[in-house]
């Protein structure tokens, strides 16, 4: 088990712990040693209470303590002989279940450090106790993972509404320069169009480890989106694939991966990415990470040949974890430039920046809120020769919305997104508004 499950899952429990102590009968060396323990004094607690341990043992009071200060101080053994003498005469105390459960877990007994972490639930803990427990579970399963294959699956299905399904401008026509100065019509479906919609996704993912360090990952993923009221020339379809190696290394997560992405509109293909993404993650502590990423895809347009283009994007994002492991902030920012592979349309391709950051809060042990904010500025390579102006874009945008879990391995998310993409040419001025219910069965 790495340091920072280690430190998660000592952090979790001895806040657990803390809700869960209940009253103990007192004396001299009971009351000594909880008072070190206390202080965080471990080592001075086990020292005062291990060599009374042949004459007291049986005591529940002193086998509990001897317990938690064996556990603090690193004899995960010892530890578990001490609580298994206090569940023998008290199998309800909630407590000492919790700490033998930690004790399997640093002893690598994963699976019976998730039984009785189960059992601890079952018998009946404050809301906050059980989530930490929650968190505890999710991050023992973790480390299961990391020693067998593992596959993960997903289905979902989403219904909402959206203001512009084809993210057009809410113009009736545009001026032409390069005709004169006329303004064109636009024809209906060249506008803004708004409709409800729905939507269903599905995908695998495996992680096979080749050593301690080493691990292949791939993963297949799959979605249909389908509009009402005639709409459906603006349905959309896409297939994501990738496959790559991450390698693990202290407190470092190296991940390299090859991608394809296939996107249809209208059943017809109309775009296809190829490319791949490395990154380096670096985790300070159980609570602060950073990365840092390189992609690349190369951008095929087979309606439209001309808007092929080369694109290649760098960006770092960071993550902070408020104490209590229920506040998350995480922000990043990137760069990168689209190059337009036809030499005789420049003005297709574009240099960019963005910046992006959100926070999620846990308010309920089953329900967390978030909100995202995101910022990009495109600046096209050429003028364009109807328009006769360099295309200039500042696209913004805000999402809200709740995860609920209501079952193990069901998750609602019902959101809110906006986004505002406001351009020098008027034709690429929009905004667009979704609001949606997305139901997702993960497995």
């Amino acid at each position: 088990m790495n340091n920072n499950m280690k430190i998660i899952i000592r952090t979790g429990l001895l806040a657990a712990g803390l809700l869960l102590a209940g009253a103990v009968r007192a004396d001299a060396v009971t009351d000594n040693a909880r008072a070190l323990l206390d202080k965080g004094d471990a080592k001075a607690a086990y020292a005062l209470l291990e060599p009374l341990e042949s004459q007291r043992a049986g005591d529940p009071d002193f086998d509990f303590l001897l317990g938690l200060a064996a556990l603090e101080t690193g004899k995960n053994t010892n530890a578990v002989f001490a609580l298994e003498r206090v569940l023998a005469v008290n199998p309800t105390n909630v407590r000492a279940r919790a700490e033998i459960a930690r004790a399997y877990a640093a002893l690598g007994e994963t699976s019976t450090a998730k039984q009785e972490f189960e059992t601890v639930k079952r018998q009946g803990v404050p809301p906050e106790v059980a989530s930490t427990i929650d968190r505890i579970l999710a991050t023992v399963t973790r480390i299961e993972d990391e020693g067998r294959t593992t596959v993960r699956g997903y289905v979902e299905a989403t219904f909402g509404h959206d203001s512009n399904v084809n993210s057009a401008t809410s113009a009736n026509g545009v001026t032409v320069p390069a005709f004169g100065g006329p303004i064109l019509t636009l024809a209906p479906f060249s506008r803004q169009q708004s409709d409800t919609f729905e939507s269903v996704g599905t995908g695998i993912n495996v992680r096979h480890p080749l050593s301690r360090e080493w691990a292949v990952v791939g993963g297949l993923n799959g979605n249909k989106r389908m509009n009402n009221n005639h709409k459906d020339i603006f349905d959309t379809g896409g297939v994501d694939a990738h496959l790559g190696m991450v390698r693990t290394y202290g407190r470092d997560l190296f991940t390299a991966v090859v991608q394809y992405n296939q996107l249809w509109v209208d059943n017809d293909r109309y775009r296809e990415a190829t490319g791949f993404t490395s990154q380096w993650q670096h985790n300070y502590n159980d609570r602060t990470q950073s990365s840092f990423y390189v992609q690349y895809a190369n951008l095929i347009y087979p309606p439209e040949g001309p808007r092929n283009a080369d694109r290649f994007v760098i960006g770092a994002n960071a993550a902070y974890v408020l104490p209590g492991f229920k506040t998350i902030f995480y922000g990043g920012a990137y760069l990168g430039e689209e190059v337009a592979k036809d030499d005789d349309f420049p003005y297709l391709g574009h240099t960019l920046y963005g910046l992006r950051g959100g926070t999620q809060h846990e308010f309920h042990r089953d329900a967390r809120f978030f909100a995202n904010l995101g910022y990009e500025h495109r600046r096209y390579g050429g003028e364009n020769p109807l328009l006769l102006r360099t295309r200039d874009d500042d696209q913004w945008y805000v999402g809200l919305g709740v995860t609920w879990t209501p079952a193990k391995n069901w998750v609602v998310t019902p959101q809110y997104q906006y986004t505002d993409n406001r351009s020098n040419l008027e034709i690429n001025r929009f905004r667009r508004e979704v609001v949606s219910v997305t139901v997702r069965r993960d497995f």
